[in-house]
């Protein structure tokens, strides 16, 4: 049959029609069967949200409930202290912000006295009866005359200074109520790592039971001489009016007393500082037992060391506390303990550092029998130690004493950037001091920074080791020493 031109248009577009529809159905039943399917019933990546949320619900559940856990033992801490002030008919013009009239109480005709305000926070840490002790910093109520606490519910009571550590700038208060209060729970900052999530709860710029999270950003900061603790730095916004408040983790336990913070504006910049809890807890015990913190003696002088030094040494720990100089009848003295010895545990405690030492010994009751685990010579012994207690007074008579420390200097083994200085050739021997103490065996008897000790009672002096092997293995010594090329000697007497 013959098919003209149109018809097999016709049927073409017949045909093309048929394809799209037939197309059409295939599409539409395809979705319905895939919609029906579990494939479409477990959307992966709406999983994903809903699981997300749920956690981002957890935690800020956690939140929620350490914020209702912790804001009840944060007290506001109104503190004011009457200064004295001389007369001056020179006019200030910062003492109209400092001090208004109301507030200044003449004594006589040459003084007044006024009224210094200062704001901070406190924790609630103990009770006794009626008697709540609070836990502050020193510098926020340790001179205070005044005291009042204002609890989170606005409650306030009188306060009253119980006893101060001004080396860890920790301060406790008291005030008396028959009503039952909320007491902190005291967290283990021993177990705190960086990244930890942390919150800050106190009272900024006076805006009172404020709470902030952040972490952990950073532990074992060190501020200066002045303070003895090792903070925990955190990024939660801390600033002023915080002081005394608390550190808390996700458990709701306070783990550090937020103290001060770095800043170049005066606001928080994300470095805060806090006093890990655990060196407050012995002296809250202290402070409630007799007023003032009794802390632990050791008598000795606690120095840093290269991987030069140690080897010089022999030392084989990996970390420990090197023990440069032993007080004169200091319980370390009594002992045994004798200087270039490197001590590696107490009571079984590994020490990481001489910070470590530091610390340790401070919080040891005194009159405590302490196990001592030292590398000398080489060779690991145990030392048994009792440990006195640390008196300011006492310490200020020994540094003023002679004979203070034994053996008075510190030195040095010869390397190639001494050598050089000291124009030595590689033949010459000896240990360099590169310090002496004043008052003690060394400095009397004419020895001097940048002296280059060859001998000891004859015997050679090469390392470090054979130097503190000699001192201390005799009581008259004498020292052969060269200085500026000329070779001198002396000798000393070890005083028991």
């Amino acid at each position: 049959m013959k098919i003209t031109t149109s018809a097999r248009h016709a049927l073409a577009f017949v045909l093309i029609a048929v394809s799209i529809l037939v197309s059409i159905f295939s599409v539409i039943t395809s979705r319905g069967a895939y919609r029906n399917s579990d494939f479409f019933e477990q959307v992966f990546a709406q999983s994903v949200r809903n699981t997300d949320y749920e956690k981002a619900l957890a935690l800020q559940n956690v939140y929620r409930q350490v914020a209702a856990d912790v804001l009840p033992v944060v007290v506001e801490i109104d503190a004011v202290e009457f200064q004295d002030s001389e007369t001056s008919d020179t006019f200030n013009p910062f003492r109209f912000f400092m001090e208004p009239k109301d507030d200044i109480y003449s004594d006589d005709g040459d003084s007044k006295r006024y009224r210094s305000e200062g704001l901070g926070s406190g924790i609630l840490v103990r009770r006794d009866s009626d008697r709540y002790y609070v836990l502050t910093n020193n510098h926020v109520a340790g001179n205070a005359d005044e005291i009042t606490i204002k609890l989170f519910d606005e409650r306030s009571y009188d306060g009253n200074i119980v006893g101060t550590d001004e080396r860890k700038d920790l301060a406790l208060v008291s005030f008396e109520t028959s009503e039952d209060l909320k007491i902190g729970i005291l967290g283990d900052s021993d177990d705190l790592y960086v990244g930890d999530f942390v919150l800050a709860v106190g009272n900024p710029f006076g805006f009172q039971s404020t709470v902030t999270s952040g972490i952990i950003s950073a532990l074992g900061r060190k501020q200066g001489p002045e303070n003895i603790s090792d903070f925990i730095q955190t990024d939660a916004s801390i600033n002023q009016g915080n002081s005394g408040g608390a550190l808390v983790n996700l458990k709701g336990e306070i783990i550090g007393v937020n103290t001060w913070i770095t800043t170049p504006t005066g606001g928080s910049i994300g470095l805060g500082f806090s006093i890990p809890i655990n060196n407050a807890k012995k002296a809250i015990d202290d402070i409630i037992r007799s007023g003032s913190p009794q802390y632990g003696w050791l008598g000795v002088s606690i120095n840093s060391i290269n991987e030069e030094t140690g080897i010089s040494l022999g030392i084989k720990s990996e970390s420990g506390a090197f023990i440069g100089q032993v007080f004169r009848n200091s319980p370390a003295d009594k002992s045994g303990i004798l200087p270039g010895d490197y001590i590696t545990s107490v009571n079984g405690r590994t020490l990481k550092s001489g910070d470590d030492l530091f610390y340790l010994i401070g919080d040891i009751q005194p009159g405590s029998e302490v196990q001592f685990f030292v590398e000398r010579d080489g060779n690991q012994i145990a030392i048994s130690v009792l440990i006195e207690k640390r008196d300011d007074e006492k310490a200020a008579q020994l540094l003023s004493s002679s004979y203070l420390a034994w053996p008075g200097a510190l030195v040095a083994p010869l390397n190639d950037e001494l050598r050089k200085a000291l124009s030595l050739d590689d033949n010459e021997n000896g240990v360099v001091v590169y310090e002496i103490y004043p008052k003690t065996p060394m400095q009397i008897s004419g020895i001097k920074k940048g002296d280059r000790i060859t001998e000891i009672n004859n015997a050679a002096i090469a390392d470090l080791r054979e130097f503190y092997r000699q001192i201390n293995s005799n009581k008259e010594i004498t020292i052969t020493y060269i200085r500026e090329g000329d070779s001198f000697e002396t000798s000393l007497i070890k005083i028991r």
